[in-house]
């Protein structure tokens, strides 16, 4: 991923910048797919399968994915620590409220996630190109629009997503040092009291450890280590184990919490609306699946059966984060934790699955790293001695990490980290952003009334939840209203 050396004589620093980072959306993503692509590939020799009579078509025809593989990678962009963290987050919300604003979300975000789509189509079309990312649309989009101003300041579109895709991303690199701090403490702390019997409901006394925070400082030196690969061939491995752990763990959780689901009557059916915003940003946390959209979408063999499989990959993703959210709370109450994985019995056969999903997490933590390392690490080998690029690059990529691993340490709340990344960048990039994307593409071409009426609510209710979703975690972390809950319990009513 590092620019060449013949040309490094000749581009500006910021051109080269900037070719780096359209590199890695135009071409590095096939890697992922567990396809034949490689990434020495060039995404200009796509451009030759280019028509401009209207048909959308992408790079790499012959390596494209099937319709199954697209609806794989889909599920599989949308799933991870935010699924475990859903049952909380109905806590938060009430268990009639908590799953049918899950339900709207959820059609909210597919709906901007089509709007993204449909306007890269348009700009496509428009400009002959074989393909644009996020942030060229939005940069077209502003170029598009009717008001001066945003026209003269269209480059600043793509800064704006590409500060949130790093954002985003870095925090999910956070979330997860937070992630498997919690599950190997409690796992080590509970070894003396595991059993062979996951009915037995008594309280396991904890041997007491180290705090979670050193926890993460023993995994530093090992994700460290992990993000020093750079080729998305051999991180493809790692992400299909990742597949498996994460798979298997999940089909446990849900075979547990469907047995003997206590009375949920006690349960209140609409919470406080203090903790509402902190239900927010988990839910869009949860559903933030919009960056892939497009590349997905321009891999595809067929690209016209795109719209279908993301309503079904969506539909199937929504049904998981209703019924686990729904499941989890009933099951553990008002003792449910960040992850409902800390909540699982002190029994070998459930302690095998916090440690399954853990190392599924650690190695998704490379690939969530790339994006911004990629966006970020070209930036800085521009500007260093050719000699030396190897050098750099292994430096920023280290101190990123250590990055992420400070900002867990400051903040070792899972709940919280996953609420304030989905208040801050995720409501941006799945609720604000789109739908005024839709309205500077189409304004000048005439939109209806309506339809400006409702992006303009959509993006609204994304701007609130920004807000009060960010200030009040803020305020939960400088002021928390009570503390974290590390009793592990099989039911809610041990």
């Amino acid at each position: 991923m590092l620019i060449k050396e013949e040309k490094s004589k000749k581009i500006p620093c910021f051109t080269k910048f900037t070719m780096s980072t359209q590199r890695l959306r135009d071409e590095d993503y096939r890697d992922y797919s567990s396809t034949d692509a490689s990434p020495e590939e060039s995404p200009s020799e796509g451009l030759n399968n280019f028509s401009s009579s209207g048909s959308y078509m992408r790079f790499g025809e012959s390596n494209s994915t099937t319709w199954f593989q697209t609806l794989i990678h889909l599920l599989k962009s949308n799933i991870g620590t935010g699924l475990l963290g859903l049952p909380l987050a109905v806590k938060n919300a009430g268990i009639l409220m908590g799953p049918l604003s899950l339900l709207v979300i959820g059609l909210v975000a597919v709906h901007c996630m089509r709007i993204l789509v449909k306007c890269a189509h348009h700009f496509c079309y428009r400009l002959n190109k074989p393909f644009v990312d996020y942030g060229d649309t939005v940069m077209y989009g502003l170029e598009a629009s009717p008001v001066s101003w945003l026209r003269n300041h269209a480059h600043w579109g793509r800064r704006i997503v590409d500060f949130f895709l790093i954002i985003t991303q870095l925090g999910f690199c956070c979330i997860y040092f937070v992630f498997l701090a919690d599950n190997f403490k409690q796992v080590i702390e509970t070894a003396n009291g595991t059993t062979s019997n996951c009915h037995n409901n008594e309280t396991v006394i904890l041997t007491p450890t180290m705090d979670s925070r050193l926890y993460m400082l023993v995994f530093l030196p090992f994700v460290v280590l992990l993000v020093f690969v750079r080729n998305l061939r051999a991180l493809s491995i790692f992400s299909l184990l990742a597949n498996i752990t994460m798979a298997v763990s999940l089909v446990m959780i849900y075979q547990f919490t469907v047995q003997n689901i206590p009375d949920p009557s006690h349960l209140p059916l609409v919470a406080s609306w203090k903790t509402y915003p902190l239900f927010f940003g988990t839910a869009i946390f949860a559903f933030e699946g919009i960056g892939m959209v497009l590349p997905l979408e321009n891999k595809m063999k067929d690209p016209k059966k795109f719209s279908l499989i993301l309503y079904v990959g969506m539909t199937i993703v929504t049904a998981l984060y209703v019924s686990l959210g729904i499941l989890g709370y009933l099951q553990f109450g008002a003792n449910i934790q960040g992850s409902i994985t800390l909540n699982l019995p002190n029994c070998w056969l459930y302690q095998s699955v916090k440690l399954l999903y853990s190392i599924g997490i650690f190695f998704t933590y490379a690939l969530q790293f790339y994006v911004p390392a990629e966006i970020i690490i070209p930036f800085f080998v521009a500007r260093g001695p050719e000699h030396c690029e190897l050098v750099i690059d292994l430096s920023v990529r280290t101190m990123l990490v250590c990055l992420t691993c400070v900002l867990a340490i400051l903040i070792p709340r899972l709940d919280l980290v996953i609420s304030l990344v989905g208040s801050v960048s995720s409501s941006a990039l799945a609720l604000i952003i789109p739908p005024l994307l839709e309205i500077t593409t189409y304004y000048s071409e005439g939109m209806s009334p309506i339809t400006i009426v409702k992006d303009a609510l959509i993006s609204i209710l994304g701007f609130l939840g920004f807000v009060v979703g960010t200030c009040l975690t803020l305020y939960e972390l400088i002021q928390p209203s009570s503390a974290p809950i590390f009793v592990n319990s099989t039911s809610a009513f041990v």
